[in-house]
């Protein structure tokens, strides 16, 4: 078999992404918002995170604070939404779904984007791409593009070509087009366009010389890996075809888990925080025991704003626990340790705990004496599933339980229905 036909039958990975994933999500529920400049808000409704096209249209820059934009919002016909996250993952989940029915391999990589392993001569994988890109509209009622490559560097190129070329229509098989077009297309794109490419390293690279994508194509794969690191061989390989990043089933954080979160209203004494922590402390054990971790190690800090002028306390606290857990009780109680550190009366704008030092669950049964029985009983999985299905705040242990407790949950003043994970917010249709 000749090489050009081996080639054709070599599996090749298609980059699919959610175009302005929050406002699509909102746009699928309510088409009132199509065409009119739309943006998402941040945590605490703070920044815009997510701008329509139309919202880039009047020079809305991704970041810009809310209460900038809010005087001019109606001269704008600008619609400012909350972080309707319910429904973003409720989204993300459908799409993710469908996208496995196209093919048996499916790496997730965020939250709006997926690669997949695909196959077939040029023209199947140009209408596979197409029949991707229809249903996600379809079923799902949101747009996506569809980039198809050799590698996943390559794939991320050609999704992101197909998004900003109306001649694409939203599908772009990298090989398919003209050699010549694709090394205009890399001459024109500065090297931090590049997926993984980020501004300091682009100094670095503009230092030697390489400032655009086909100079970094150009560029011998092995001295830029004794000049920075494997990393970046690896890239410039991909930008040459050669696949060196392999697919991921699943991925997550194996060296830590975080959750914090700054406060829609500032706590002010150790009572409150108390119920803050012990949230926290049965997240991390219901996210432990959903991926078969343990911990070692417990960081709790609090903080507050860096813009309060009166008060300024950040304490931490690190706890090593007595042997790697994901037991609810135990990572509670040693968040906990933090409450003492903190001042009575200062306005704390944020808190959190961290676990690190995770290792596989199950590697080494404790003795008897020193079995965590909550964990033994699988609280923690226990935990995670009601809350998936009856929603955050259904269970808790302890403080964490506690209902009609201190308002420190997120700001979300503009919040749009969460049409499909509540029932008193479901979409009513009503023919006649």
């Amino acid at each position: 078999m000749s090489r050009p036909a081996l080639m054709h039958r070599m599996q090749e990975i298609a980059h699919v992404d959610i175009n302005c994933f929050y406002a699509s999500a909102e746009r699928a529920f309510n088409p009132a918002l199509e065409g009119k400049p739309l943006i998402v808000l941040s945590n605490n409704d703070g920044c815009a995170v997510t701008r329509s096209p139309e919202a880039k249209k009047l020079g809305i820059g991704l970041g810009d604070p809310w209460f900038k934009l809010a005087p001019r919002a109606k001269e704008w016909g600008l619609i400012a939404l909350s972080s309707n996250y319910e429904l973003y993952g409720d989204i993300s989940s459908r799409v993710m779904e469908l996208l496995r029915r196209y093919s048996a391999w499916q790496e997730v990589y965020s939250i709006d984007e997926a690669f997949l392993g695909v196959r077939g001569q040029p023209e199947e994988l140009l209408q596979l791409g197409r029949t991707i890109k229809d249903a996600c509209r379809r079923n799902v009622g949101v747009p996506v593009c569809v980039g198809i490559a050799r590698t996943k560097t390559l794939a991320k190129l050609a999704n992101k070509w197909a998004k900003h070329n109306p001649a694409f229509a939203g599908v772009c098989r990298w090989d398919s087009v003209p050699q010549a077009e694709r090394d205009a297309l890399m001459a024109r794109l500065s090297v931090m366009e590049i997926w993984g490419v980020a501004t300091r390293l682009t100094k670095r690279l503009n230092a030697m010389g390489i400032f655009s994508i086909l100079d970094l194509v150009r560029a011998d794969p092995v001295a830029l890996r004794d000049k920075f690191s494997v990393v970046m061989m690896r890239t410039v390989l991909e930008l040459q075809g050669t696949p060196c990043i392999p697919m991921e089933e699943e991925r997550i954080g194996r060296d830590q888990l975080i959750f914090s979160r700054s406060f829609s209203t500032p706590i002010t004494n150790a009572a409150q925080l108390r119920q803050v922590l012990s949230v926290y402390g049965q997240m991390a054990s219901a996210r432990l025991a959903k991926h078969h971790l343990q911990a070692k190690l417990l960081t709790a800090f609090a903080a507050t704003s860096v813009y309060n002028p009166n008060d300024k306390s950040f304490p931490a606290v690190n706890v090593k626990l007595p042997m790697p857990t994901a037991d609810p009780v135990l990572l509670t109680r040693a968040a906990h340790a933090l409450i003492p550190k903190i001042q009575e009366g200062v306005r704390y704008a944020k808190a959190g705990i961290m676990v690190t030092d995770l290792r596989p669950s199950g590697n080494q049964k404790p003795l008897e004496i020193f079995e965590n029985r909550h964990e033994e009983r699988g609280i923690g999985s226990l935990l995670e599933e009601v809350s998936k299905r009856y929603g955050r705040g259904s269970i808790g242990l302890g403080h964490a339980g506690i209902k009609g407790g201190p308002d420190w949950s997120m700001r979300r003043d503009m919040l749009s229905p969460r049409y499909t994970t509540n029932w008193d917010e479901l979409p009513l249709v009503k023919a006649s």
